[in-house]
């Protein structure tokens, strides 16, 4: 079962902050994760996970105001002669605390990619597709293209992320609950050839 070590050094409600990280890791053998929010030095929002020790950060600007429309990584990318290019498209975030439980997700992915025996590069899209996922269906959020239209959910949500890490999924839950949600996360390690990612929009 998963358990979370969870700080928070800013102003918003730890207890509240914690139910989203607890929320997002059911269903998923990540053991104990350490999870920490904090405020950014300078960038608008980070996230570096760390994979041997089972570390998330998760860094906000005090400075933003919402709502904040957060571009992102969902896009397929289209062909424009020779040239390649993804569109921007965004979520409108309506507080902080969607903020932080999408970056959170997106490092999860990131722990279960590692957990799952998958190679870890090149997996910015996917974790941004699995935390969309989660604020989506959380929050009844949106997808926007550049200039505000809604985009449709099987444009930016076509690929199989639980599929793609089957092997994190906690097998005991799903023998109590075969329907059980999945989402969870391990963590980055910045040791030898491990990964961190640090995620970084201003």
């Amino acid at each position: 079962m998963p358990s979370l070590e969870f700080h928070n050094s800013t102003a918003l409600c730890s207890e509240r902050l914690g139910e989203l990280c607890r929320d997002g890791m059911a269903g998923w053998a990540t053991g104990t994760v350490t999870v920490r929010v904090r405020y950014s030095r300078s960038s608008d929002f980070s996230g570096t996970c760390f994979y041997v020790d089972r570390r998330i950060f998760v860094n906000v600007g005090r400075h933003l105001s919402f709502p904040y429309r957060m571009g992102t990584h969902l896009a397929k990318a289209v062909s424009r002669g020779r040239r390649w290019y993804k569109p921007i498209f965004s979520i409108e975030l309506v507080d902080a605390y969607q903020l932080v439980a999408f970056v959170f997700m997106h490092e999860l992915y990131h722990l279960l990619v590692k957990r799952s025996g998958r190679n870890t590069r090149q997996k910015e899209s996917m974790c941004d597709r699995f935390a969309a996922r989660y604020v989506v269906d959380r929050f009844g959020l949106s997808v926007l293209t550049a200039d505000g239209r809604l985009v449709d959910r099987d444009t930016w949500d076509f690929q199989d992320l639980l599929g793609f890490v089957e092997r994190a999924k906690d097998r005991r839950r799903l023998r109590q609950k075969p329907a059980a949600r999945t989402v969870v996360a391990e963590s980055d390690s910045l040791a030898k050839s491990e990964h961190q990612w640090l995620l970084f929009w201003d």
